[in-house]
């Protein structure tokens, strides 16, 4: 399969403090890769990073063999890497379509297209955005990003503040991008065990450092070591 995402030794943080070092990851075409780590590992910064928000201290990244300038969003989503940040990012005061036709392009997807994985906006088509619930914000915010047509999807914690059924929706919905639409997704999630029954790969991140990666089904079955590598306990190693 083709690697979309690629970064390599890639180094970074705020200034001259460093929140992530030397991670090295690939995500192919069609497949999600689950970034998993404790809070203040270094996960959002990375993706910020990747994003092209924040400049790299080191390292590269690069989309289809296409290396980018880092700290410069434009280029990033010219390459075709979006971001769903864990905060949405919608503009509450326009319409569900309005918020759609607003991140479309010209020649690409048309908003109701977006309906097709996410049909739960159709009922809320006319109204506001900031008068939806979280998990339709979230959909929302899904579907915002879909419509870009990205070739890499970023997703940062997904199911925070969510109800369980939900959440399991919007895992779903991830899968279903990742397979029909070949993005190349990575999933920075705290809802381990869902993370890794839809990915096929994962990493994770502690103190800054990619500590274990393995296959999501192994890494599933493997609690001990996936729970050291996790709390950073020797028996990760």
């Amino acid at each position: 399969m083709t690697v979309r995402l690629e970064c390599t030794g890639l180094t970074g943080g705020y200034g001259t403090t460093t929140a992530f070092r030397q991670v090295d990851l690939a995500v192919e075409a069609g497949t999600i890769e689950a970034l998993l780590g404790p809070n203040g590992a270094g996960k959002t910064t990375l993706l910020r990073t990747m994003a092209g928000f924040l400049p790299s201290q080191e390292g590269a990244v690069a989309v289809d063999r296409q290396p980018l300038k880092t700290g410069r969003p434009s280029l990033a989503s010219k390459a075709g890497i979006v971001l769903v940040p864990d905060k949405r990012n919608i503009f509450t005061t326009l319409t569900v379509e309005e918020n759609l036709k607003a991140a479309g392009h010209k020649g690409g997807p048309v908003p109701r297209d977006m309906l097709d994985l996410f049909p739960a906006l159709q009922r809320r088509w006319t109204l506001r955005a900031g008068a939806l619930s979280g998990g339709e914000q979230q959909m929302l915010a899904m579907a915002r990003a879909l419509i870009q047509e990205p070739k890499v999807l970023l997703v940062d914690e997904m199911s925070m503040g969510l109800a369980p059924l939900v959440v399991e929706s919007l895992f779903e919905t991830v899968d279903r991008i990742a397979t029909d639409h070949g993005c190349a997704v990575l999933l920075v999630e705290q809802h381990v065990s869902l993370a890794l029954e839809v990915a096929h790969s994962a990493s994770v991140l502690n103190r800054g450092s990619i500590v274990l990666r393995g296959p999501a089904k192994e890494l599933l079955a493997d609690a001990a070591r996936l729970e050291a590598a996790y709390f950073g306990t020797k028996e990760a190693k």
